[in-house]
């Protein structure tokens, strides 16, 4: 009986890591098309580990970093309402690669 629930435990969480892989995978190389998002620094709000303050979005709930585009190109990143202290909304285009997201347009929109 102790050996049906061990192989009970194990078999579901064998089909919860697959879902999380396939949710992951379904997001590669996904075109974004207007789409509106949070912007803001990767370290600083999105926690994402970096090397230093680098702009990035979220798009349902999973963060990227943004290539095309620096962080500082929207006004000073550590001023009061800068990325680094504050997370914004941006319509974004372009395309999500190799888990980075490769900046066509960044349009922010007023609060």
């Amino acid at each position: 009986m102790k050996n049906l629930a061990i192989i009970i435990l194990f078999t579901a969480i064998a089909f919860t890591a697959k879902a999380q892989t396939i949710s992951k995978k379904s997001l590669a190389n996904q075109e974004v098309k207007k789409q509106v998002v949070d912007i803001a620094c990767g370290e600083c709000q999105f926690k994402i580990k970096g090397k230093s303050c680098d702009l990035a979005i979220r798009i349902d709930g999973i963060s990227y970093f943004v290539d095309g585009k620096n962080i500082d190109d929207f006004g000073d990143a550590h001023g009061e309402h800068g990325f680094c202290n504050a997370v914004s909304k941006a319509e974004v285009s372009g395309k999500i690669i190799n888990g980075r997201f490769k900046a066509k347009n960044i349009k922010l929109l007023s609060k």
